[in-house]
Formats: C-alpha cells, structure tokens, sequence
C-alpha cells in the first residue's frame, strides 16, 4: 500500500470543491417558468399580462428588476405559459413569489394573481377577478 502524500490529498481536495462549485451553479435555474390561468378553468380575458418577481423580504429590489416580462392575452386561451430570467446572485428565499397582472389597454386591472416561488419547479399562477 502506497502512502498518501500531501499533493494527493490537496488535489483530491480541489477536485471535490469544483466539482461542489459546479454543481450548486447547475442547480440553480437559468429561468423561472410557469403557467397563468383563470379562475375556474375559463379563458383569460383578453389584455396585457405583467409578470414579475417580488420578495417582499429583501431590501434591495434592484436585483429583481430584470426578472419580470410582458405578454398579451388573446381572450381565448386558458393557459399562457411564460419564463422569466432568474438573478442569478439571488440565494433561495420563502418570501419570494410570481405575481401576475392582466390589465386592460388603458391600465384597468382586471384580475391578479401570485403563486410561491419553489426553485427550479414551475411555478402556476391562477388569476382572480379585481373587485373594485
């Protein structure tokens, strides 16, 4: 049996922390993606839908500021699916969430909806009608 030598166990050593280092940069998704519905399984009204990353838990909101997208509904579909970048320096928080706004052309909101953020499973967001 051959004895360990210091370079060995150093070697091994780094070897380990790239591959650790490798693997939690995998982990973490590129994108969040999900899908906005109705309520009550019916299409989505027809009009402008704002998504967004929101985490009321964290003092600085710039981070969440390239995460969010725009999209229109056609008034016919009852599923719209959507991606978002994810930041990528963010860490996992239980306060995070998607939230959802379907306004009308002239900035109506007509239904809103948010759903938890669990990283790296697709997130589903049902939108409930406004009431004023």
């Amino acid at each position: 049996m051959r004895p360990t030598d210091r370079r060995t166990v150093l070697a091994a050593a780094g070897a380990a922390a790239v591959a650790a280092a490798t693997g939690a940069a995998a982990a973490q998704p590129k994108e969040i993606s999900g899908t906005v519905t109705f309520e009550s399984g019916k299409a989505i009204p027809e009009g402008r839908l704002e998504i967004h990353l929101e985490d009321r838990g964290l003092e600085d909101k710039t981070q969440l500021d390239a995460a969010k997208t725009q999209m229109q509904s056609d008034g016919i579909s009852k599923a719209i699916a959507f991606s978002l970048p994810s930041p990528a320096s963010l860490t996992a928080s239980p306060t995070r969430q998607i939230i959802v706004r379907l306004e009308r052309p002239d900035g109506h909101l007509l239904a809103r909806g948010s759903a938890q953020l669990d990283a790296g499973a697709p997130v589903e967001v049902t939108l409930n009608t406004v009431m004023y």
